[in-house]
Order: C-alpha cells, then structure tokens, then sequence
C-alpha cells in the first residue's frame, strides 16, 4: 500500500479545513494510501516534517495557505526529496492553487491530489532560500502578513483590499537599486518589484502578463520606478492592470537569473509571507524543480 503524509494548518482561512478532514482521509484511502495526518503546531512546522520525513511517503499532501505551501515545498527542496506534493488551499488568496487551477472545493482538490497526474513545475531560489511563486519588495509587500489572521479570516479577500486601502494616504517610497538582469544593468529608484511564477498575485489574474509558462525555467521580473507625480503614478496602475502594453516606468522582462543590490536594507516578501531584509539579493529558477498534483488531462 502507497502512504500518504496530509499535513493541514487548521487556522488558515476560516478554518474550514476542520469540518473536511474526514473527507480528504476518505479520498486519500480509497485511491490506495495509508494515510499519516499533521495538523502544524508553529511556524516551521510543515517545512521541518517534510525536510525529515517525506522520503518515508509516497505523496505529500498540504492544506493550508501559500505560507504553508511555501514551507512545504522549501522543506522537499532542503531535504533533498522528489515526491509528488497535492495542495488543498484554504487560504484567503490561495495565488498559486488559482494559478493550478485547483478548485477551492476541498472534496474536489483532495480527488485531485490523490488521483491526479503530476506536473513537474519551476521554483524559484532566493539567496538561501526558495519560493513557490513570488518574491517582492516595496509597496504594499506588507500587506499580507501585516494582515491579522482575525481580519483575513472574517473577510477573505476584502481585508488584503482593506489594507490597501489604507496604505494609499501614504506616500510611495522608492528604494534605490542596482539590478543586473539579461546582461542589463538598472541603476533607479524602485517603489515596487515582484519576481514570479504565477499568473495570479495577490488574488489579481494576469498581473504578471498572459503568457505565464511554470515550466519553462524562467521568472517573470516587474520592477515599478518611483512615480513622481500622479500622472505617473496612474500610468503605472494602468500598465499594472495590462489597459496598455508599455510604459517606462514599469520594467517587465522574463529571467532564470537576477542580482539585486539596495542603498539600504530592504524588507522581502516570499510567498505572501515575511521573507526577511537584504541589501544583496540573487534570485535564480530551478527548472521543474518539484512536482504538484493537478487534473488530469482529458
């Protein structure tokens, strides 16, 4: 018999993982696994069990946000594994799962993760560290894990809009930055950068561009200039939103490597989570570095 390890973050999103556990052990039994379940105690806990124990199991699955889906693939990479990882995303943006086009129905994406076929996909490395679908500084970076598990929980989506909201009084920093990418060099002052594998980002389709490929060993780079007036700044929300297809402001280009260097210590996101603060930051793709469930093709 196959064994499965379900390792699930019941405080993610409302908590509806709770009242859909015995639904996914039933899925995962009758497609022929021996099933471990985990519930996470901490932050850490998923990366840690699956760097120690996923050569034991023949299919990991995880429920939870992006931030569980990051440490648990963070934790296959460090451990050095290559077994198939099923997502179950219950949390409030669930980017990647939409990019997977796995369905928010927890019944639905458990059929998947046991039955469906695996897809060898492209993730991203961070200085020592790696990410699942993004990497961002800047503005509004902050919003998601500056958003109280309480909020997201009560209003989903609208809270990470909610905090946006707010952060529009503020005003738009830039940071300044040499970035080495394709043999370009870029000396500006940047308010905004997200280097990607995803075609959704913070639960907006197509930010990224329409041609998004999560297998073809490369990243999707955005760096936003510091806007100087309004006029600037709402031609940076227009390209952003693809209602035009160039602007200078915005720099898009696709990479599988890029060096960045701030003036001064800069905060990252990975993943929708707090990355921590670099002044020197390379980032590279590892081509179908790990391998996810998805649908199987008709």
């Amino acid at each position: 018999m196959r064994r499965a390890l379900f390792v699930f973050n019941m405080r993610s999103g409302k908590g509806m993982i709770k009242s859909k556990i015995a639904d996914v052990l039933d899925t995962l039994v009758k497609a022929g696994y021996e099933v471990t379940a985990h519930p996470t105690q901490e932050g850490g806990d998923a990366e840690r069990l699956v760097q120690d124990k996923a050569a034991d199991y023949d299919l990991i699955v995880c429920s939870g946000g992006d931030g569980t889906l990051d440490e648990t693939v963070t934790g296959m990479i460090r451990g050095g594994h290559r077994v198939p990882i099923g997502y179950i995303p219950t949390g409030s943006t669930n980017d990647f799962g939409t990019t997977l086009k796995i369905p928010k129905d927890i019944t639905k994406a458990a059929e998947i993760a046991a039955n469906g076929e695996d897809y060898a996909c492209d993730i991203g490395e961070f200085n020592d560290d790696s990410f699942v679908y993004i990497a961002a500084f800047g503005l509004f970076t902050d919003i998601s894990y500056g958003t109280s598990q309480q909020m997201k929980n009560a209003f989903g989506h609208a809270a990470y809009l909610f905090e946006l909201a707010k952060q529009f009084g503020r005003p738009i920093p830039g940071y300044e930055m040499r970035v080495e990418v394709n043999g370009e060099v870029l000396e500006d002052r940047f308010s905004y950068g997200m280097i990607t594998n995803s075609s959704s980002v913070g639960g907006i389709k197509d930010l990224t561009g329409k041609n998004v490929d999560l297998a073809d060993g490369l990243l999707e780079v955005t760096l936003v200039r510091e806007p100087k007036n309004p006029l600037e700044l709402n031609e940076i929300l227009t390209r952003l939103a693809n209602l035009t297809s160039e602007s200078k402001l915005v720099h898009a280009v696709k990479t599988d490597h890029l060096t960045l260097h701030a003036a001064e210590p800069m905060a990252w996101t990975i993943d929708g989570d707090y990355g921590g603060t670099f002044t020197d930051v390379e980032i590279s793709c590892k081509k179908q570095a790990v391998d996810f469930r998805v649908r199987k093709k008709k």
